[in-house]
């Protein structure tokens, strides 16, 4: 188990240093750092010193390689470069020291935040919203797939069949808008929802947050109804082929019930697609969250990144890329760990 761990993790690196590569050379071309940062005011003296302190002064390999210093949690600075870019983390040696350290995004051409605080205030909501949407696909769409795979051809199979087809086929911000106008703005009055909102709110008086879940109702409905179509199709397709097998028809056999042999030994060998299914749109709506939280105003990293799209805040961008393909690349390995652990014949393989 260790060894196929390990083995997924340097295939992982590689997946990482090409998205880094890619991330790096196609927002070369988008316009002029050193102008984006200075705005329309400011001498060719204060262009001069932004454009050496961006290294844009530098030979193009010269500047990947920087840059891959920086995001880089294993690097090399000086200790001028440490105190001027506050790193955080561990570093040994003399003037130029080794060390670990979280990795610098760099700084945002408007707000001149660091990219890493950004990402990390905006990423809660992300998660908040993803672990909602994907709960919701969960627990309707596994229970709704068996139920329809136990009562093939009824009209529970054909409802289920038919509303994921509409599941599927309705774009997310599409979908979108048409929530957030009926039960946000048309029926607002009895839901008590609104078109926007924020997960916390803040106190007038001491201006700390306060968490609220009330506006997390609407995106996460409206990002889990994809996957949990999905998921509804994929676990009535594994369980039609499940039931069927010899070993279904020898715990019957055994005088096992009904509920015991489709909910306990059933379902569990249908489970492989479906894991795939979940930990697959998990890292897709971390991704894929974009339209629906600019849609709801709900504040994550893809609201942020939309925003500094505007903007041409590329630090914010290119940092947003590699977080989410980062998040990517863990959950399929958590994916295929825990592939072994439903299905056995996975470990032994």
């Amino acid at each position: 188990m260790l060894r196929f761990i390990l083995k997924k993790f340097l295939y992982s690196l590689l997946v990482l240093a090409g998205v880094v590569m890619l991330v790096f050379f196609l927002f070369q071309g988008f316009g002029d750092p050193s102008r984006l940062v200075m705005g329309q005011t400011g001498d060719s003296a204060t262009q001069a010193n932004i454009r050496k302190e961006l290294y844009l002064d530098q030979p193009k390999w010269k500047q990947f390689l920087y840059y891959v210093n920086d995001i880089s949690p294993v690097c090399v600075h000086s200790i001028e470069e440490i105190q001027k870019k506050k790193l955080k983390g561990f570093f040994i040696g003399g003037h130029e020291k080794f060390g670990l350290k979280i990795p610098y995004l760099r700084q945002s051409y408007q707000s001149k935040r660091e990219v890493w605080n950004i990402l990390m205030q905006a990423l809660p909501g992300t998660l908040m919203l993803a672990i909602a949407a994907m709960m919701i696909a969960v627990l309707i769409g596994i229970p709704l797939g068996v139920v329809a795979a136990v009562r093939q051809n009824s009209w529970v199979d054909t409802s289920a069949i038919f509303s994921s087809i509409i599941g599927i086929s309705a774009p997310s911000f599409f979908m979108g808008i048409i929530i957030a106008y009926v039960f946000g703005f048309v029926f607002s009055g009895w839901t008590g929802l609104h078109i926007s909102g924020n997960w916390f709110d803040i106190d007038d008086a001491t201006g700390a947050r306060r968490l609220t879940l009330q506006n997390l109702i609407l995106p996460a409905v409206t990002l889990g109804i994809r996957p949990l179509a999905i998921i509804t199709q994929l676990t009535r397709s594994a369980m039609l082929d499940v039931l069927e097998q010899d070993f279904v028809r020898t715990a019957y056999a055994k005088g096992l019930s009904k509920r015991t042999v489709i909910w306990k030994h059933a379902l569990r060998n249908a489970l492989n697609p479906v894991i795939t299914a979940v930990t697959g749109w998990f890292a897709e709506l971390l991704a894929g969250a974009f339209f629906v939280e600019y849609i709801f105003g709900w504040q994550g990293i893809g609201k942020v990144t939309v925003d500094a799209l505007e903007k041409l805040d590329y630090p914010v961008v290119m940092g947003s890329v590699l977080i989410t393909a980062s998040f990517f690349i863990l959950v399929n390995i958590l994916a295929d760990i825990l592939y072994s652990f439903v299905d056995p014949r996975v470990r032994i393989g």
